[in-house]
């Protein structure tokens, strides 16, 4: 469960990043609102996550998602240029994503180990 708070969390970071840019610098109220509330949830379950994962694992997955995301959602939403290089570097931070999770001691397994 809490790596799908994880993720949740990195999703709502990339609703907020791209809502920051929405408001127009908080100027416009309802992107500011609901930036705001994207925010207070990504980080409730970022803290949520934190209680069985490991904290460099979690925030570095975390911030992760919120910043490929970002960069995928610049791109196709707010037409920034996909330039080669630039894919090229989400691409290996998508995989220092996998690879993190791929390595991360899973709580319950070691828990499960134990109790035998």
């Amino acid at each position: 469960m809490a790596w799908l708070y994880l993720i949740i969390g990195g999703l709502l970071e990339i609703g907020w990043a791209f809502g920051l840019k929405e408001s127009q610098g908080f100027t416009l109220l309802l992107p500011s609102v609901l930036t705001v509330l994207a925010m207070i949830a990504s980080f409730i379950c970022f803290a949520k996550s934190m209680k069985s994962i490991e904290i460099g694992t979690a925030y570095a997955v975390f911030t992760g998602i919120g910043t490929a995301g970002t960069v995928i959602v610049g791109m196709l939403v707010l037409d920034e240029p996909a330039e080669l290089l630039k894919l090229l570097f989400v691409a290996l931070l998508i995989g220092g994503i996998v690879g993190l999770k791929m390595i991360s001691a899973d709580p319950n397994k070691e828990e499960e180990a134990t109790a035998e």
